[in-house]
């Protein structure tokens, strides 16, 4: 090391609290510190007592306290020991660093409760991660005096209990994750209106309760909110539509919602991915779907910015891709998706859906959609993921499917469809027949190949035509003379003209055979006289 009193080349990161206050005081000239993974270390010369002293320690094998050695770090601005093996508790002087900025202590194996002593001696904090810990107790009601504070991530805890009013009061707060602990209850409603500041809230994977939180109308920055796998009821509400412009994602996956879809969600002009899957929707999906902005014109989509661009969080969401539940963090301006799977939705699919050109997934399994495929399915030329799986569709697969050329997951399984499989390049890259199981009128690859027609079939079809020829002229036949012989006898006039006619003949007939008669009898006269 380089630089002031220090003069050890390398500080073994067993030791990690205790060297620091070493270090601390053997450099009274340094101004900052950097602390890295490969035990490099490097101090900067300048000043006294340093007023800008920062500490970072990446994927070490550390797995000693934390301890309240740090609590004399006075000056300390920015402390990053996340992914680690630290364990034990934090103790309450940590409150006490209010020059620090910024703290992460994420992916650790820190237990107990988070200290709320002390907490608004800290006015400085504007980033606190605690995420991926084993952290205990109810939400830290000491929090609340931290005003500076914008991003907070205690998700992936043990964190229990209700969510206190309290916390609308950190009205600089523009992220915060609470998701996968076990908080439960409704979501507070308490001055809301003064905390509109929010711009991703992830409450996933809790137990909160209760109607759609009625607390974020009017949140007009939020951009993300993903409240799925909890234990919400009710009916969207359609103001979602209107006072929470900005969203663009929105997952309230895995609940107990009812009712329609709002068609209102179609005026989100941002909206890039929409999850509904797992709840109890009914009705028909809204046709006015198919003007959602983003989705039409992906290229809105990856220029969209964000305050927290520049900031040291990404924004995350989790969704089903492909079959699998994945994280998206740094391509999730790349993804835009709908997937409304497993509901109780009936009908036809919109063909105005095959407008939604920047599409990558597109899940509608597990419904009970009918009529068929739309035909212009070929127009999704982004779609990767198509899965329409469990319904009740017929008729044939449009040939437009094999103009996709990214499709890797296509899944028609387990509804009523006919005729022959669509080929092309991609499809034959389709190669899994359990995607296509339980249609019994599909052929084709990769199933079993279409029923050829043979020369015998052909003989027996044309006999069966010439039948069908024979009776429909017999029928119509039979059918005229009938009609014709009705009408005679129902209309007088025409009876009349028939019986007269027949008169008529009668007469020529009777006169041709007297002169027939008197033609034979002269003939005979003039034999015998000869």
């Amino acid at each position: 090391m380089a630089g002031g009193h220090a003069q050890a080349s390398t500080t073994p990161l067993l030791c990690l609290p205790l060297c620091l206050l070493v270090l601390l005081s053997s450099a009274q000239r340094a101004t900052g510190m950097y602390l890295d993974a490969g035990g490099t270390h490097e101090t900067f010369s300048g000043g006294t007592v340093p007023e800008s002293f920062s500490v970072r320690s990446r994927n070490s094998s550390n797995s000693s306290g934390a301890g309240a050695a740090f609590c004399r770090l006075l000056s300390l601005q920015i402390l990053d020991l996340s992914n680690n093996q630290l364990t034990g508790e934090l103790p309450d002087c940590w409150w006490n660093l209010q020059a620090l900025q910024f703290m992460d202590l994420s992916n650790n194996s820190f237990s107990g409760q988070i200290p709320a002593a002390k907490a608004s001696h800290n006015c400085s904090l504007e980033s606190l991660h605690l995420a991926g810990n084993g952290f205990t107790g109810t939400f830290p009601r000491g929090l609340k005096g931290l005003l500076s504070l914008q991003i907070l991530d205690l998700s992936n805890n043990q964190l229990t209990g209700e969510l206190p009013d309290c916390w609308w009061n950190l009205q600089a707060l523009q992220f915060m994750d609470l998701s996968n602990n076990s908080f439960s209850g409704q979501i507070p409603a308490a001055k809301a209106s003064h905390n509109c500041s929010l711009e991703s809230l992830h409450l996933a994977g809790n137990g909160f309760t209760g109607p759609f939180p009625r607390v974020l109308k009017g949140c007009d920055s939020l951009a993300t909110l993903d409240i799925g796998s909890n234990n919400f009821f009710g009916a969207i509400p359609p103001w979602i539509g209107t006072q929470v412009p900005s969203l663009r994602i929105l997952s309230l996956r895995s609940n107990n919602f009812t009712g329609v879809i709002p068609v209102e969600l179609s005026r989100l002009s941002k909206l890039q991915l929409l999850d509904l899957a797992n709840n109890r929707l009914t009705g028909k999906i809204p046709v006015a779907f198919g003007n959602l902005t983003s989705m039409r014109n992906p290229e809105i989509v990856s220029s969209t910015a964000s305050s927290l661009d520049g900031s040291t969080y990404q924004d995350r969401i989790d969704i089903i891709w492909k079959g699998q539940e994945l994280i998206f963090q740094r391509t999730i301006r790349l993804l835009t998706g709908i997937d409304l799977s497993g509901n109780l939705l009936s009908q036809c699919i919109p063909d105005e859906l095959t407008n939604l050109y920047g599409l990558r997934f597109l899940n509608l399994s597990r419904n009970h959609l009918s009529c068929g495929i739309p035909g212009d399915v070929g127009s999704l030329k982004n779609l990767e993921f198509l899965d329409l799986s469990c319904n009740e569709l017929s008729g044939h697969i449009p040939q437009s499917i094999s103009f996709l050329s990214t499709l890797s997951i296509f899944n028609i399984s387990n509804n009523h469809l006919s005729g022959r499989i669509p080929g092309g390049s991609q499809m034959q890259t389709l190669t899994e027949p359990s995607f296509y199981r339980n249609n019994s009128g599909l052929c084709g690859f990769p199933l079993a190949d279409c029923p050829t027609t043979s020369p015998a079939s052909d003989e027996k079809t044309g006999e069966g035509e010439d039948q069908w020829l024979y009776y429909c002229v017999t029928a119509g036949v039979v059918f005229g003379f009938w009609l014709w012989f009705g009408l005679l006898f129902s209309v007088e006039t025409w009876r009349c003209a028939l019986l007269f006619s027949v008169d008529g003949m009668q007469s020529k007939i009777m006169q041709k055979v007297s002169h027939i008669d008197q033609f034979i009898s002269k003939s005979s006269n003039d034999q015998y006289t000869m």
